[in-house]
């Protein structure tokens, strides 16, 4: 059964029995309807994915993988706050009448910063490095820039990833690893999205470095399920489980910056019955 699964179904059952709720405090989302929309937390989960066994996604609902490769992209390789650079609605609840989301996500990762080496943007720092500097221990981006949070539609979730390169026995490639580090995250809706998506950027970064894709940690301080999604999850995780499904990308891809969604590919992708119409509290 995918590993995915059970990681999800065990931070599932953790927050419900084990979560504190902020029901009744002062919280920022709301409902559609004007309702404070609370939820039952657990802080600093953290899951830890070997993406050289399996490819972390669920089963038990169908996570739609080309979606989060395309927003992934968006953000690490078209560097775009824009909407219309982005093949999905997901982002349209923060957008102004331009499309722009602000400067938060792919606008951070473009703005350039002066390094002993010269003149470069996060994304190609991290290449830059993982290309000439592996056993660096200072591989890393950062989205949560405070002198531009007002200027921010939405503050970054998932706002920091550190990579570390390790040399395992027996293996001629090096091995690449990566912390993601997330400050809040609503669990049914976003969860395995966002693991799948850091799985694919660890695979493409690899990928162009000669590497091999390794572990994948994933450290949520604020792991929350919404009071209006706990059936939801309840049904969800009493589903059946079924293998992980064989994800890859085109091997003929040697540059980040030439990656397209067509380049993945999914196979035998069993899963249970999508769930729709979830409430997304803004």
């Amino acid at each position: 059964m995918s590993y995915a699964d059970r990681i999800f179904v065990d931070m599932c059952r953790d927050i419900l029995d084990n979560g504190t709720s902020t029901e009744g405090e002062k919280v920022r989302p709301k409902w559609e309807d004007g309702a404070s929309a609370y939820t039952i937390k657990r802080f600093g989960v953290v899951n830890r994915y070997n993406l050289s066994e399996e490819f972390p996604a669920l089963t038990l609902r169908r996570t739609a993988l080309k979606s989060a490769f395309d927003e992934i992209l968006w953000i690490w390789q078209k560097k775009s706050n824009n909407i219309r650079d982005l093949g999905s609605h997901i982002w349209d609840a923060w957008a102004d009448e331009n499309g722009s989301i602000g400067k938060a996500y792919g606008y951070q990762m473009q703005v350039k910063h002066q390094y002993k080496e010269g003149m470069m943007d996060q994304v190609d720092r991290v290449l830059y490095d993982l290309k000439n500097n592996p056993y660096s221990r200072r591989i890393m981006t950062n989205l949560y820039v405070h002198q531009d949070l007002h200027e921010m539609n939405l503050y970054p979730c998932a706002y920091s990833v550190t990579f570390n390169v390790t040399k395992e026995k027996g293996e001629e490639r090096l091995t690449l690893n990566a912390v993601l580090n997330q400050r809040s995250q609503d669990v049914l809706a976003a969860n395995n999205w966002n693991v799948c998506q850091y799985a694919l950027l660890v695979m493409m970064f690899a990928q162009v470095c000669g590497m091999k894709p390794g572990q994948l940690l994933h450290v949520i301080a604020d792991a929350h399920i919404y009071d209006r999604h706990v059936p939801m999850v309840e049904e969800l995780i009493s589903r059946e489980q079924h293998p992980a499904p064989k994800v890859w990308l085109n091997p003929e891809v040697g540059d980040f910056y030439e990656f397209t969604v067509d380049d993945l590919h999914v196979e035998d992708y069993v899963t249970g019955p999508q769930i729709k119409n979830i409430p997304i509290a803004v």
